[in-house]
């Protein structure tokens, strides 16, 4: 298979490096249209594969576009590539906001496939939530789900609206999840303890937390109160918590992040 990357960012090379594991196609069948002369340089080196600075160069024969540009530019390289896109290729768009309809209607073109990843993706740790266009053949979507595979988990929806909600919640979260781990770690410092060790303390903490809560099955709720004691340190710290409106706060950044999603698709 052929496969043509517009944009060679970070997540365009996650996603290289997933098609690369799962021998979908080699370095020598991948090309990417990249406008910084320093990336296209970056990724000659680091994988063998051929880039070019204009779009419609690398597409040409590709069986598989993947669109992988900032929601700001997407405009831009829908009015360069509509109505070039070969009938026989699908489209798989990773653009954050950007519907299927506005693709289809951007491109001229049926065959798409919208993929929302996250940046665990690039140690192969990712969550993606996908969806595909009626047109996107059998082959193309075994082809999209064994890309994903290899880059952690994923989940296909057949509802679009579920891309958003997905955009907010496991696309942004782990910057959520970083902002967390900071104030923990800034946390321990404040009360004395070296930098170097807070951070080894709060990392393992919440990923051994994490995978108590998969690898059990068990609601965090149930969880949290096996730690809680009456009366003790967990429950002082979980009352200053609610007082903060620390929940609160959550459920409004998923909103907000979720609202600018919509926004972003209505802008394309």
């Amino acid at each position: 298979m052929r496969v043509s990357f517009v944009g060679g960012g970070v997540m365009a090379e996650a996603l290289m490096g997933g098609i690369f594991e799962s021998r979908i196609a080699a370095p020598g069948d991948v090309t990417v249209g990249e406008p910084v002369e320093a990336r296209r340089d970056y990724l000659e080196q680091k994988y063998g594969l051929v880039t070019y600075s204009r779009n419609l160069e690398a597409m040409d024969g590709a069986d598989m576009v993947v669109l992988a540009v900032k929601p700001q530019s997407l405009a831009g390289v829908m009015k360069e590539l509509k109505g070039k896109v070969a009938k026989q290729s699908a489209v798989v768009s990773i653009v954050a906001g950007a519907k299927m309809a506005a693709l289809v209607k951007g491109l001229d073109h049926p065959g798409v496939v919208r993929v929302m990843p996250n940046t665990p993706a690039q140690i192969g740790a990712g969550m993606s939530v996908w969806t595909a266009a009626p047109e996107v053949s059998e082959t193309q979507i075994e082809a999209t789900k064994g890309i994903l595979r290899t880059l952690g988990e994923e989940i296909y929806v057949p509802d679009e609206k579920l891309i958003e909600v997905a955009t907010a919640l496991s696309a942004s979260g782990p910057a959520y999840v970083f902002l967390f781990i900071e104030s923990l770690i800034d946390a321990g410092v404040y009360l004395g303890m070296p930098r170097d060790m807070a951070r080894s303390l709060v990392l393992q903490t919440v990923l051994g937390s994490t995978k108590l809560v998969k690898d059990t099955g068990r609601h965090p709720a149930e969880l949290k109160d096996m730690v809680t004691s009456p009366g003790g340190t967990t429950a002082e710290a979980l009352l200053t918590f609610e007082k903060e409106g620390f929940r609160s706060a959550v459920l409004q950044a998923v909103i907000a992040a979720y609202d600018r999603s919509k926004a972003l698709g209505d802008e394309s």
